[in-house]
């Protein structure tokens, strides 16, 4: 998911309880549930290298409690800057006592919001690999989009809502019986579950209505559906045979597959040397580790000859986008060795790649 919903969602789960247990519990969390997302840094190093190791040990079992603790150490730091001769950080009002922070309950916060953002970055269609590096497989759930607005306004909800509340009550001079904002995360956070489970039986319907069907005479193979962001009933469907990919609409609610007959065909095509080339470059292995349903095209680059070799999935591939995210190239030469490879560049002649144009072989069914 993007940061703000996993930020969100750090703060509703201090605010539903854990802020009475410790002090610095939302700061922990909130820093704690976007912490996996620091691999963002290798991207310094190039879209080769960011795209390769984007969810990697940072988006793991193993890597959780690292990153948490150094969340923690960070914290631990801040509050003795903070805290020089000031003592311990007080309680809410109308709370008897001192709140100190309890540096092992915090880190138990922090693995908590850690995990947290794996099983968000699960139910979109990108995938991670919780097992890494014991086990490379990419897993995903695929019911919400990346941008999910409905959970956005959920979580944000969940949070402005009883701030507001609290500023009426402090006018009306009512006394403030329970931790602030508490009612309003635990109504969030069962919300998403609520979502999550909605979507997940929209999910169900798609692929079950995609494996029901024949597609040019010919059984699917694999079929999956993968969410937009404004209709929950919307999915977009892709589906394997034998011989091509096929990519189609499907509504849910009926459920039906391909109601506006704009279905897309893409053939396999024949496995070339500089295919092969291009698969077992640096950037090509990450790709087909990661890609679940990759479309290949090549073609002779001119006038500086060799080959371009183009990836992308169909995953990402709907047919209201004009350029598919994430696809990547490879510049290969005469000699099928890589000249460069990558998502984007400045160079007029590989920006060519970046036009998301229907391959040659594809068409509407």
């Amino acid at each position: 998911m993007e940061p703000v919903t996993h930020f969100l969602t750090g703060a509703c789960m201090a605010r539903a309880g854990f802020t009475r247990k410790t002090a610095l519990a939302t700061a922990t969390m909130v820093l704690a549930a976007e912490a996996p997302d620091i691999d963002m840094l290798w991207y310094l190093g190039g879209s080769s290298v960011g795209f390769v190791h984007h969810r990697g040990f940072t988006h793991t079992l193993i890597g959780i409690p690292v990153l948490s603790a150094l969340v923690v150490v960070l914290m631990y730091a801040w509050h003795r800057w903070r805290s020089r001769g000031e003592g311990p950080f007080p309680r809410p009002a109308g709370e008897a006592g001192p709140l100190a922070p309890r540096w092992g309950v915090l880190f138990a916060l922090a693995c908590l919001a850690g995990y947290a953002h794996l099983l968000l970055d699960f139910t979109n269609n990108y995938g991670v690999r919780p097992f890494f590096p014991f086990n490379a497989k990419w897993y995903s759930w695929d019911i919400v989009y990346i941008i999910e607005p409905v959970i956005l306004v959920v979580l944000l909800v969940g949070l402005v809502l009883p701030m507001l509340f609290s500023l009426v009550n402090e006018e009306i001079g009512a006394q403030r019986t329970t931790s602030r904002g508490r009612g309003g995360a635990i109504f969030a956070l069962v919300a998403l579950l609520m979502i999550w489970g909605f979507r997940d039986f929209q999910h169900r319907r798609a692929v079950e209505a995609l494996r029901s069907m024949v597609y040019q005479n010919e059984p699917p193979l694999r079929v999956s559906a993968y969410p937009y962001h404004t209709n929950p009933f919307a999915w977009h469907g892709v589906v394997e045979t034998d011989t091509f990919y096929e990519t189609v609409h499907v509504d849910s609610s009926r459920p039906e597959v391909d109601p506006n007959g704009r279905a897309l065909v893409y053939y396999k095509p024949e496995e070339t040397a500089a295919i092969r080339a291009a698969k077992d470059s640096y950037l090509g292995r990450g790709y087909f580790d990661w890609s679940v349903y990759p479309v290949i095209e090549q073609e002779k680059r001119n006038p500086e000859g060799g080959y371009v070799v183009r990836f992308r999935d169909l995953r990402f591939a709907t047919p209201e986008r004009r350029f598919t995210p994430l696809s990547a190239y490879v510049l290969l030469d005469e000699n099928l060795k890589v000249m460069d490879a990558g998502f984007r560049s400045r160079n007029p002649v590989r920006d060519r790649l970046e036009s998301d144009a229907p391959p040659e072989n594809g068409g509407t069914r």
